[in-house]
Formats: structure tokens, C-alpha cells, sequence
């Protein structure tokens, strides 16, 4: 079973996000309030921050 570790925000929207205490560092969520994509930055304390756009990749 899966524990629920608490405590992150939402950068954009400020909404209190659940992180599973399974979730990895660089791994994207998305915010359940304003639907943001959200990149996990730290699991101990959980920290979020905007997840980068992607980009096209011209094989340089």
C-alpha cells in the first residue's frame, strides 16, 4: 500500500498537492485544482516547481 506524504504546493495555483512516498526527484505530476505540469524537485520535504516546456529536438 502506498503512503501519502503532504505538504507540497502548487506553484502556480498554490493547491496543497499529495505525493506518494514511491514519487522520484525530476518526476512530473500534474496539479489536480489548476492542471498544471509540475516536476517533483525534492521528496524530503516534497517541493514542486513548474515543469520545464518541451522542446523540439532538431538531432543538433
Amino acid at each position: 500500500m502506498q503512503n501519502v506524504i503532504s505538504g507540497a504546493e502548487c506553484p502556480e495555483c498554490m493547491a496543497e498537492i499529495y505525493v506518494g512516498d514511491d514519487a522520484l526527484v525530476s518526476e512530473i505530476i500534474e496539479c489536480t485544482d489548476c492542471r498544471s505540469d509540475l516536476e517533483i524537485t525534492s521528496v524530503r520535504p516534497p517541493v514542486l516547481s513548474t515543469a520545464p516546456e518541451v522542446e523540439e529536438d532538431w538531432g543538433e
